[in-house]
């Protein structure tokens, strides 16, 4: 690969972190499991790659995020929160919320429209990040952050590129069963080798995979065990209120995930607006993340008590929630400040672009969504 060189700095804290790893696969008889390399590459304190202190979104981090790209993508999403916040109550929690500028975007268009939100609640587990949100929302006082999920809650629940970026386990199918994938050192590099499934593995692989028991010999894909444990936390934060959460990601229904020509996996790395499939490529200055399986998260929602209220792709969600009527408030007879509105938007709908790709899962407990995207609703396909 050519990729960008790393500075001094930051290779240090690559070269620190490898060495943590390496310490914790020795201790552990020589091998983790790739969903333990995986977390501690992402999340290690002050070493992990959303933990350290690097840049990560826009033009100087590794990749652009939708809010990044139009500030009528929050405006969108605040429309879509007012009106579950009207059945429930005038709150919103966001998980990852990227440098702020969803926050502020989505709390800026509620002002506008004169919806009042109480708390708005961060849960960020990125110090760099949650410095970078303090600075961008500190004329917001009713923003707070936490490092978990409250208890209980009555509101909107935003999380955008929240699930690609949570831990996977790897497993392969081998003859007549399947292996997990653990990481080890060989020639002083990290490499993949098999080893056991434990049950509880095994039975998320049949619960997840369609037909699991006959794709090819040496299939490759990932299980998204971490996910689904997100999608159980938040059905037990509604069990004492209610409210919806909207999940946009990059992803597919089971039924594509696993399909014959993705037989390596969905995983992919990004570093320095670079994409590459090495998830060993200096750890902890890159990001590493896979597709999401969004029927895996769909079952486990629902599993946990949550309803499954609606799934459709983002271009039909910006548009049934109203996006194109954002977009008519500039005069398209404004050239200067219409054209590059509607190119914003138009890469965000446009299924060359993240229209198809990004899906939109919409799950929560109480509400109902508005019939605009109640029409979109795809959630047979899942």
């Amino acid at each position: 690969m050519s990729l960008p060189a790393p500075n001094s700095d930051a290779l240090a804290a690559s070269q620190a972190l490898q060495r943590l790893i390496a310490a914790e696969i020795a201790e552990q008889g020589g091998a983790i499991p790739f969903s333990r390399f995986m977390e501690l590459a992402l999340y290690a304190p002050k070493l992990g790659y959303y933990s350290g202190g690097a840049a990560k979104l826009g033009r100087d981090g590794d990749f652009t995020t939708a809010p990044e790209i139009s500030p009528l993508f929050g405006a969108t999403l605040a429309r879509a929160s007012a009106a579950i916040m009207a059945q429930s109550g005038p709150n919103i929690i966001e998980f990852g919320a990227g440098t702020g500028k969803l926050a502020r975007d989505v709390l800026t268009a509620l002002a506008e429209i004169g919806v009042a939100v109480d708390s708005y609640t961060i849960i960020e587990l990125s110090g760099e990040l949650r410095a970078r949100q303090q600075e961008a929302l500190k004329d917001f006082p009713q923003v707070r952050w936490l490092n978990g999920f409250p208890d209980g809650f009555h509101g909107a629940v935003l999380a955008n590129e929240v699930l690609d970026a949570m831990p996977v386990e790897l497993v392969m199918k081998e003859g007549d069963g399947w292996t997990r994938q653990y990481v080890t050192i060989s020639g002083g590099a990290f490499t993949l080798i098999p080893g056991q499934l434990d049950a509880a593995l095994l039975e998320q692989v049949a619960r997840q995979i369609p037909d699991f028991e006959s794709l090819q010999d040496g299939y490759l894909t990932e299980v998204h065990l971490v996910g689904c444990g997100f999608m159980r936390s938040l059905a037990q934060m509604f069990k004492n209120g209610k409210g919806a959460a909207i999940l946009v990601d990059y992803g597919f229904p089971a039924h594509e995930y696993y399909f014959d020509e993705r037989s390596s996996g969905t995983l992919m790395c990004h570093y320095r607006h670079h994409a590459h499939p090495d998830p060993f490529y200096l750890p902890g200055l890159q990001d590493i993340t896979a597709h999401v399986d969004f029927t895996a998260m769909a079952l486990a929602a629902q599993d946990a008590g949550l309803d499954v209220l609606g799934y459709m792709s983002q271009a039909s969600f910006l548009l049934a929630a109203g996006i194109g009527e954002l977009l008519l408030r500039t005069d398209p007879e404004d050239a200067l400040r219409y054209l590059p509105q509607s190119k914003a938007v138009q890469k965000l709908v446009s299924p060359a672009e993240m229209g198809e790709l990004f899906k939109v899962l919409l799950v929560g407990h109480g509400v109902e969504l508005d019939p605009a995207i109640v029409r979109a609703d795809r959630s047979h396909k899942l």
